[in-house]
């Protein structure tokens, strides 16, 4: 094999082989984070009434209850965060937006400027610039990459992150109460359930860093079992006192 020849085979050896994990986590780390969230806020919510020594039809009711009302809330609040970074982001958009249309020149110098402060020769920095602000849309998407940190093309939609954080929530807080619902009469089948889904998403999490699987399962599986744990003993010495 020549030298030219290796030295391709390196090439797309590197090529396939450069990956990197998703850092930002993609649908993927908000999506087990809020089946988490459910999991353990309404693991800990049923073994707190359960504590009190309360009947089985009380600890599906609380049970059910969390769940609707965590999604809910989770929604509510998720919208009305997107929608309102959304709104900013938007809003500043327009600000860019009229000083394109107004102040061609000073914007062209600024971008200029900042090519020259990345290490780009004056003149070249000023031509890709320059080349760069033709397209009043492409002048507008890439002052808000670099000024906002954002694309204007691919903003978060609040439905989307609503509809997301609703569906993986309650599938989270669905799993304490299945048991009860499939015809469980004890606590223990729920907490079994809810502990193995706790362990599977700390698992999922290792995706996305760079744990093992079985650390990042038995950390979870540790926490949600200790939020259980504290709420039964408080729902039992509240349960004793009244």
């Amino acid at each position: 094999m020549s030298i030219i020849d290796t030295e391709a085979a390196l090439h797309v050896a590197h090529r396939d082989n450069h990956t990197h994990r998703d850092v930002n986590g993609g649908w993927l780390r908000p999506a087990v984070f809020g089946a988490m969230d459910g999991l353990v806020s309404n693991l800990a919510l049923m073994t707190g009434v359960a504590g009190g020594a309360v009947s089985q039809q009380t600890i599906v009711i609380t049970g059910l209850a969390g769940l609707a009302a965590g999604a809910f809330s989770m929604a509510a609040g998720e919208y009305t965060s997107v929608a309102s970074q959304r709104e900013l982001v938007q809003a500043e958009l327009e600000v860019e937006r009229g000083e394109l249309r107004k102040h061609p020149a000073d914007e062209l110098d600024e971008l200029a400027a900042l090519y020259e402060s990345r290490g780009v020769e004056p003149e070249l920095a000023r031509e890709v610039a320059r080349q760069l602000s033709r397209d009043p849309e492409q002048a507008l998407e890439i002052h808000a990459r670099e000024e906002l940190g954002v694309d204007p093309d691919d903003l978060p939609s609040p439905v989307v992150a609503a509809v997301s954080s609703f569906g993986s929530f309650a599938l989270g807080a669905l799993l304490p109460v299945l048991p009860y619902l499939l015809g469980a009469t004890a606590l223990w089948p729920a907490v079994a359930l809810a502990l193995s889904g706790l362990f599977a998403c700390g698992a999922l999490v290792a995706r996305v860093t760079a744990r093992s699987w079985w650390y990042s399962g038995l950390r979870q599986l540790v926490l949600g079992g200790t939020a259980a744990a504290v709420t039964y003993g408080l729902g039992a010495l509240f349960g004793a006192a009244v």
